[in-house]
């Protein structure tokens, strides 16, 4: 389900629910159909992470505690988390734990209410995969289109007071809506024109009895003709973060940076990057793991232990960090905010940027103590889009923002024409703009030279096939004919064997594909150049065919055949290769896919 903040998606979750009364209308619901909608409230009754989960089981699953720890496992609960108090854990964790009994319950019908928030991007990519093999029916709120398109089939929005359901992801959707309102503003537009020449009709021969009946005829029909209201201009977040001009070769050099909150528990060990002008890195991985503390330290907030951080002097920067709304004075208006972010701004220019970021007319005026989250948010990128910069560290930009936001989030940063360096664990952020990784994993930080794709193609997230708790002896006849088996000497290959040889057949893939890719690309190049030629050839054919030049036709002429002939032999060897390269690429497929289903039998 979509929609703008606001626009009732979460009222419409909790009608279902049961837990508000619609105006009217009716809720109809199958005998012994359970819902289970996950909630943001938290109640815990048991003192323990792992007993607190088992209270979402089922009565005849009562004891089934592997089912509790592999979901714990899988949104970031590690063996030891397990025996813990829940109320020692952080907001984010806890609301993890709500997730937990949900999902466990297995529900015949599952809602929720953006479970993404407070995880990580292994969290995300484990609840998408959760979700995928989700066997009864599934109803999802959710900011992060990449993530919802992964996991429905069918998409529901809330837009202009009415609900609307397709099949299909967002895409098709708001096609389908944009058609819809494109065909639906035409009609209007023509029903006006008819109304129009029926009054002009209606007025001049009123008075003219030989026409009454035709005049009345046209009375009765202007009565019957339908009345439509043009459709309003629907707001989206207009922004864009102005940009202040840098010609150096270096922005940014970290140096051996180290820092640690706890003694001998170190968090950021001998970290070093060089960053140049105009780059898109994006920080990733786990919670909790580094990734705000480095961009604190990149942006000179916090001191490293050991290192430093050296900017060009011509570096200005702005840093939009996620617990920076409490910076906010509740006493101030918006507009006062952004006016006492940067000297140089006027009043006027101030109530621009409110427009920009939808706080337009007397919206302005609203005290800060009074805005939601995600308003408090749109404050704080509004006072980041008053200051030219060249530098921007992001922290989370995407956190409530609706879907609509989120876009122009998006263009807004491509369109940067500075350096963006930004944690996020949206994956179509990650998609669309990374261009270099700084990468938390396996306790350790690195700097990973590619897009997110080839960071997923060259190994990814390892640790996801490994998130699965180990059932234990003796707990069901499950588990002990599993382990019976391996006592047997069933023969199973190490998930590291198996990582080992997927990162051998993709190599080997690599260089054999290699030549062929290069040769394809370099005939794209030669075509390209071919077309540009017979381009101009033509443009001389028709001034030498205007000025009459006999010779200089026949010239041309043949120019242009041996030009085209050339270009027709580049299209079919193109051809021949790629057919090539499918079916060289096709056997290496096979191979990962069979490599995966021993995978699956070692799981």
């Amino acid at each position: 389900m979509v929609g703008r903040n606001g626009h009732g998606k979460t009222t419409l979750f909790r009608i279902i629910a049961g837990e508000e009364i619609s105006d009217s209308g009716n809720i109809l619901i199958p005998r012994n159909y359970r819902i289970c909608y996950v909630k943001q409230e938290l109640d815990f009754k048991e003192n323990t992470i792992l007993k607190e989960g088992m209270r979402g089981l089922p009565e005849q699953e009562h004891d089934h505690h592997w089912k509790v720890e592999k979901v714990l496992a899988g949104l970031g609960f590690s063996g030891a988390d397990m025996q813990r108090d829940p109320g020692e854990f952080s907001g984010g964790f806890q609301v993890r734990l709500n997730l937990v009994k949900a999902l466990v319950s297995e529900p015949d019908l599952l809602m929720l209410d953006e479970p993404t928030n407070y995880l990580d991007i292994t969290s995300i990519r484990w609840v998408e995969r959760f979700l995928q093999n989700w066997p009864h029916e599934l109803m999802l709120i959710t900011h992060d289109r990449s993530f919802m398109d992964k996991v429905v089939t069918h998409t529901m929005a809330i837009h202009r007071g009415k609900a609307r359901k397709i099949a299909g992801n967002t895409g098709k959707l708001y096609e389908q809506i944009a058609l819809e309102e494109e065909v639906y503003e035409k009609t209007r537009m023509n029903d006006e024109r008819k109304q129009k020449e029926i009054e002009l009709f209606i007025t001049r021969f009123r008075a003219k009895a030989r026409l009454a009946g035709m005049v009345q005829s046209r009375v009765k029909t202007l009565e019957k003709m339908e009345k439509r209201d043009k459709l309003e201009q629907v707001r989206n977040l207009d922004f864009f973060f102005r940009t202040k001009s840098f010609a150096g070769k270096q922005v940014m050099n970290a140096r051996n940076i180290s820092f640690s909150y706890q003694p001998d528990v170190p968090l950021i060990r001998k970290f070093n990057m060089m960053i140049g002008p105009k780059e898109r890195i994006c920080v990733i991985g786990k919670n909790g793991k580094g990734k705000t503390t480095l961009l604190k330290i990149l942006a000179g907030v916090l001191a490293p232990e050991s290192g430093d951080v050296v900017y060009h002097p011509a570096v200005t920067q702005g840093f939009y960090e996620q617990t920076n709304v409490k910076s906010l004075v509740d006493s101030r208006t918006i507009e006062e905010e952004i006016l006492y972010s940067n000297p140089d701004v006027d009043r006027q220019h101030a109530r621009n940027i409110c427009g920009a970021m939808m706080f337009a007319g007397n919206n302005a005026l609203k005290k800060i103590a009074v805005l939601s989250g995600g308003e408090k948010s749109r404050v704080m990128l509004a006072k980041l889009l008053v200051t030219p910069v060249n530098l921007l560290l992001l922290d989370e930009p995407t956190n409530h923002l609706d879907m609509e936001s989120c876009d122009a989030m998006l263009a807004a940063i491509d369109n940067f024409d500075g350096v963006v360096i930004m944690v996020t664990h949206n994956e179509m952020f990650l998609d669309a703009l990374a261009e270099r990784l700084i990468v938390f994993q396996n306790d350790g930080i690195r700097v990973f030279d590619g897009t997110y794709s080839n960071f997923l193609e060259k190994g990814g997230w390892e640790e996801e096939s490994e998130n699965e708790p180990k059932e234990t002896k003796s707990v069901t006849k499950n588990s002990v004919t599993k382990n019976n088996e391996e006592e047997n000497g069933s023969a199973k290959l190490s998930k590291k064997e198996l990582r080992r040889r997927r990162s051998e057949i993709i190599a080997e893939r690599s260089k054999a594909l290699k030549p062929a890719e290069q040769r394809i690309a370099d005939i794209e190049n030669r075509i390209d150049r071919h077309e540009k030629k017979l381009d101009t050839l033509n443009e001389a054919m028709q001034t030498a065919s205007q000025a009459q030049d006999g010779a200089k036709i026949r010239e041309i002429s043949q120019s242009i055949h041996t030009c085209q002939a050339e270009i027709d032999r580049l299209f079919e060897e193109l051809e021949s290769l790629t057919d090539l390269l499918t079916v060289q690429n096709t056997v290496f497929e096979k191979r990962l896919e069979e490599l995966e289903e021993m995978a699956s039998a070692c799981l």
